[in-house]
């Protein structure tokens, strides 16, 4: 690539380096870096804007705050008047990303994909001005690829390269079966690249692979290389797996506004810079800020989640929202009162219940042994008095409040 950083004028390379610091925030890695200055000052020479490409497969409907970082980081650049393709993998996504998987994935319908891609589109409005996003569809051109095609674009790869990634050769060593199909899913991820001619591929750290193949890819079809940005991976609300809503560890950004307010306030403090760093939108000043106030004890973590829990009603559901919330949390949490509006949920057993039979046949908890262990641990409540006594027959009555936990809240009625 010919050195477009000594073409720049003095202003140019001031804005080179305040995009650069800017998307380099919170990422883990860039690969490769200079490469990744060279296309921001060849876009600020040409005064063309950086192709900036993200892969979906909407295997789920459902987004959730630890989705939102790569999107924070897709907003940084169409703020700056970068292109934003959104590649949904409808093709892609009837093999299903092997990454991770210690089985083959399930395959999913035409109908299944459509539908799931629509309520994203819906989802990604509330960080990305959908209006400027290029959407595309990679049916469009891998469904027209013919036998021969495929078996050129295989040729540009080794079994051996493929072997490297870590779950195909941890499922060969314990002997489970790989489908052939799914060594080509890295390969059509990479040859969007080649289509589309994106200048940037984002993913997480679990995508290494797969986002690399498009700089493989290209380079083979001579075309530029992209480069590959790689972002960190967002823990759930037990501070260890990755958040999933599978692993029921996640806050889903379209979640009731007291439930997400609630649950940010449930993670370990040690994940709070992570958090506000990944999937904020909060300048980077004040991250540092509030970060550095952390770290110095100047900003009690309760206070601090407060503030964040605040922050992410306010950006998936409006001021107004975010102010109710917190209203809420203090009144309800810290104050120990109950809330104004409690789901009613009608009682079709008999006039007196066991406590345990209560919450199982309310769907408060899952298990009758989930029951009593919260009951042992006071996490049970009936009109605000405490139940200690896992083998406690109460009489059903109208308007009887239960409450587990400290979000779920329900009144009986007969």
């Amino acid at each position: 690539m010919k050195d477009f950083i000594q073409t720049l004028s003095a202003d140019q390379t001031k804005e080179l380096e305040r995009q650069y610091a800017l998307y380099a925030n919170g990422v883990q890695e860039i690969i490769p870096a200079d490469e990744f200055k060279q296309k921001i000052a060849k876009s600020l020479v040409e005064k063309k804007p950086l192709k900036v490409k993200l892969g979906l497969d909407p295997s789920a409907p459902d987004v959730h705050i630890g989705h939102t970082v790569v999107l924070q980081k897709l907003k940084q650049f169409q703020d700056n008047g970068h292109i934003v393709q959104l590649i949904i993998g409808d093709f892609t996504g009837r093999i299903g990303d092997p990454t991770g998987k210690s089985t083959v994935r399930k395959q999913l319908t035409d109908e299944e994909v459509r539908h799931n891609a629509q309520t994203y589109f819906e989802q990604f409005g509330k960080v990305l001005d959908m209006d400027k996003v290029e959407l595309h569809y990679n049916a469009d051109w891998l469904s027209k690829l013919n036998f021969e095609d495929v078996i050129q674009l295989a040729g540009k790869i080794t079994v051996a390269r493929l072997l490297e990634r870590n779950d195909f050769t941890a499922r060969i060593s314990t002997g489970k079966p790989i489908s052939l199909h799914e060594f080509f899913y890295p390969l059509m991820q990479g040859y969007d690249s080649v289509i589309l001619e994106s200048d940037l591929e984002l993913g997480g750290t679990d995508q290494h692979f797969n986002v690399l193949m498009g700089r493989h890819l290209q380079e083979h079809y001579g075309k530029e290389k992209q480069v590959v940005m790689l972002l960190p991976l967002l823990e759930g609300l037990d501070g260890v797996e990755k958040m999933s809503k599978s692993k029921g560890n996640y806050i889903g950004i379209n979640e009731d506004p007291n439930e997400m307010f609630g649950k940010m306030m449930s993670i370990p403090d040690e994940l709070m810079p992570k958090y506000i760093e990944l999937a904020t939108d909060y300048t980077m000043d004040e991250k540092n800020k509030l970060k550095d106030d952390l770290q110095a004890g100047r900003l009690h973590p309760r206070d601090a989640k407060i503030r964040l829990g605040k922050t992410f009603v306010r950006m998936f559901h409006g001021e107004e929202a975010a102010e109710k919330a917190e209203q809420h949390f203090r009144a309800v949490f810290q104050k120990g009162a109950v809330p104004d509006e409690i789901p009613s949920m009608k009682w079709n057993g008999s006039g007196t219940a066991a406590v345990v039979d209560l919450l199982v046949g309310l769907r408060l908890l899952s298990s009758k042994s989930e029951a009593r262990k919260m009951i042992q641990n006071g996490g049970v409540k009936l009109n605000g008095e405490k139940v200690s006594d896992i083998k406690l027959e109460i009489e059903i009555k109208d308007d009887t409040i239960v409450q587990v936990g400290k979000r779920k809240f329900v009144k009986l009625t007969l």
